[in-house]
């Protein structure tokens, strides 16, 4: 199995610095790729410095906000809610049903 772990791709880079992340700080940021079992797929990133997830899907880059959770970490916005335990990922985006999803 892989580690999960890209590059940037140009696209992205570019969503990362409009979402205000300095240009040396994205390059340096490593982004992580999944597909779900509805056959979904989506790169989401991390920077040292936001609480925020930015994710790439469905061709649109979103910004998600950091929200409280129980147990690991949950984050949403623009309609889509992502939620990473130690039990799993799942991914819920518009009115589609919640799915589980895998590092590629």
């Amino acid at each position: 199995m892989k580690s999960g772990k890209t590059t940037i791709p140009g696209a992205l880079l570019a969503a990362a610095v409009i979402f205000g992340a300095p240009a040396a700080s994205a390059q340096t940021t490593t982004w992580q790729t999944y597909r779900c079992a509805d056959g979904s797929e989506f790169i989401v990133g991390f920077f040292g410095y936001d609480k925020r997830a930015h994710m790439q899907v469905d061709g649109k880059a979103v910004t998600l906000e950091k929200r409280v959770a129980l147990t690991g970490s949950r984050y949403s916005g623009g309609g889509v809610t992502l939620r990473v335990t130690k039990s799993g990922t799942t991914f819920k985006i518009g009115k589609r049903p919640v799915t589980t999803c895998q590092l590629t």
